[in-house]
């Protein structure tokens, strides 16, 4: 399936819009990564453990996102919107939201 941030797929016709599909995944944290996390923090650098828990829940939501896409009929999904907050008490949890607009393309 073809999935684009664009309103168009260059080359291809839309020839049917099946409605706009989305999806939400949040994806706890562990206290490991919070710790690696907060020491990154305080000396600088990247956070390895969330970056791959970003990437996993990111993942999760896409594979989620074509499925809805897939029952509708669509072979593309066009206007891709990715939102990501931090949510939970403390902040230790992640939430992806995808949107994006099913469609046919030939």
């Amino acid at each position: 399936m073809i999935k684009t941030t664009t309103s168009v797929v260059e080359g291809k016709k839309i020839v049917s819009y099946l409605g706009v599909v989305t999806a939400d995944v949040i994806i706890g944290v562990n206290i490991f990564s919070d710790i690696s996390a907060g020491i990154r923090d305080i000396v600088g650098g990247r956070s390895a453990s969330y970056e791959k828990k970003l990437a996993e829940g990111k993942d999760l939501a896409m594979a989620e996102l074509e499925e809805t896409a897939t029952r509708l009929g669509a072979n593309a999904i066009v206007g891709l919107d990715f939102d990501y907050e931090t949510v939970g008490g403390k902040g230790s949890m992640l939430m992806i939201a995808i949107s994006g607009t099913a469609v046919i393309i030939e």
